[in-house]
């Protein structure tokens, strides 16, 4: 039986957190939240081989861009997979993410079966990638 992913979830909003821990929480996910960019970034220390990061962009003092650049520069987790989540619609904010070596950008208000699909996705390139396998075009 192979172990459930990990996903940390960096959400300043309460009830966003709550609400998408439980969704991820129901799909057979592990999940690890945090309320801000610097304990989040403090979480993804301390979680043992985290599958995947969720974080939303605009955060009380590290935001999202600060976070990403952070796991970027760090050996250990600048492979991890890491998917921006904001209410920002302008395509300057996606690029920067982007650019930062974000691996998607999920904008708000998102669907539960948005969110699910492109976890999943994420969480199984990470999986081709990590096992050297092909990715098969569609």
């Amino acid at each position: 039986m192979q172990p459930k992913p990990v996903i940390v979830l960096i959400e300043d909003d309460a009830d966003s957190r709550k609400n998408v821990c439980l969704l991820l929480e129901l799909e057979g996910y592990v999940v690890r939240s945090a309320p801000d960019g610097v304990t989040g970034l403090q979480l993804l220390f301390e979680v043992p081989a985290p599958d995947l990061v969720l974080c939303d962009l605009m955060l009380p003092g590290l935001d999202g861009f600060g976070v990403l650049e952070a796991v970027r520069r760090n050996p250990a987790l600048a492979n991890l997979p890491f998917m921006l989540l904001t209410a920002r619609t302008d395509r300057a904010s996606q690029r920067k993410g982007m650019n930062l070596g974000a691996d998607d950008f999920l904008t708000k208000p998102f669907s539960a079966k948005e969110l699910l699909s492109a976890v999943a996705t994420r969480l199984r390139r990470r999986e081709l990638v990590s096992t050297d396998k092909t990715i098969d075009p569609p």
